[in-house]
């Protein structure tokens, strides 16, 4: 149901690992557990009413699939975000699923507006095409009939599912477009978060308000729908404010200058290059090095190959390379448009220095973390 970035603890206390799936590790955290048995015991009237003939024993574990079949909706559709993240070029740490639905925990933020925008949409188109193949099952089965039911229920949970998370406010992905359109817009991811993050208190506030509204409605399922209602809000109210506070504390710790004024240099050397040679070419730049088929090598690393060319001076550059992971490319508008968030990307990174790149991907300089600490004042993280 939603996205995170930059959260690198490891699987919170009692998550236990269901499979990996994609590439990409998936946890069910306690609450999922406690979740799906309400789901199935509020569950059974709804089967005993509809197959009034079937024993209560089937009647329940008619409930239990449903809820499962619902867990594996909600995996499908954190699915969605894994597989337009990989696409893309995020990487996608795990995906957490507990009590109101799932997370996909990006290892970094997307790097463009629109990127961010359709890893945020690929869950909830995910989520229609189950419900549309589950409605067209349900047309198919005969009636008041199990499969019927399950089909039916399926194709409603899921186009709910759906409709809830493309509402415009953070945390839910409804709220990442509309972050991702403002980003577009004014160039600042910040503008963006703040903007979805209002307008996601205000869903929450809406969501208080049909609970109350249902409670008042003298329905049988007034009390449940208020239930349902207070938690998804509380859901959608922490959320949005987590955002606004992580926004605050970006402003306070944001860079004292655009870090595009920190970026190196940069200069390309054939990866096979005698260390010693590219050590004294770079003079103060940034080197890339550049294998024979024209596929990057890496970064070299000052340190490791004033080490290297110590004893073995025509040793091959490369073997003092720094891998370019995808965590360690930044986009030089990046820099210049939103410092603030660029210094988070610094901060959240492990990598010592970062390839820095033009719109369409042409690199163009290296910043080192180091340079970045020394801006900030922060001496002691380098």
């Amino acid at each position: 149901m939603s996205l995170a970035a930059h959260d690198r603890r490891g699987a919170g206390d009692g998550d236990v690992r269901l499979a990996r799936i994609m590439g990409v590790p998936v946890f069910i955290t306690p609450s999922w557990w406690i979740g799906a048995l309400v789901i199935a015991v509020a569950y059974v009237p709804v089967v005993r009413a509809v197959l009034p003939d079937t024993p209560d024993l089937a009647h329940l574990g008619f409930a239990l699939g449903m809820s499962v079949l619902l867990g594996a909706s909600v995996l499908a559709h954190e699915l969605g975000h894994c597989w337009a993240a990989s696409r893309l070029g995020v990487p996608v740490q795990r995906v957490r699923l507990f009590l109101l639905g799932g997370v996909s925990e990006l290892a970094r933020p997307p790097l463009r507006p629109r990127d961010d925008a359709l890893i945020a949409a690929a869950g909830p188109a995910v989520s229609i095409v189950v419900a549309a193949v589950a409605g067209g099952a349900a047309l198919v089965f005969d009636g008041r009939t199990a499969p019927w039911l399950l089909a039916l229920q399926l194709a409603v949970a899921n186009a709910v599912v759906a409709a809830f998370n493309l509402l415009p406010g953070l945390p839910l992905d409804g709220g990442v477009v509309l972050r991702a359109g403002v980003w577009a817009l004014t160039g600042r991811r910040g503008v963006g978060t703040r903007a979805a993050a209002v307008t996601g208190l205000a869903v929450g506030a809406a969501l208080v308000v049909w609970g109350l509204y249902s409670i008042g409605s003298n329905d049988t399922g007034g009390w449940l729908r208020f239930g349902v209602a207070v938690l998804t809000a509380w859901f959608v109210l922490s959320g949005a404010l987590a955002e606004l506070s992580r926004e605050r504390d970006r402003d306070r710790d944001g860079a004292p200058m655009p870090l595009i004024g920190l970026v190196q240099p940069l200069l390309q050397l054939p990866a096979e290059s005698p260390v010693a040679d590219a050590l004294s070419a770079a003079a103060g730049r940034g080197v890339l090095l550049v294998r024979a088929d024209g596929v990057a090598a890496g970064l070299l690393d000052q340190a490791m190959a004033v080490e290297l060319a110590g004893h073995a001076p025509l040793a091959p550059a490369s073997a003092a390379a720094e891998p370019i992971r995808p965590e360690s490319v930044l986009l030089d508008s990046e820099l210049r448009g939103d410092p603030a968030a660029a210094v988070e990307r610094v901060r959240a990174g492990v990598d010592p220095q970062f390839l820095v790149v033009d719109e369409d991907g042409r690199p163009c300089g290296v910043l080192r973390r180091a340079d970045v600490y020394t801006a900030l004042g922060e001496h002691g993280r380098q």
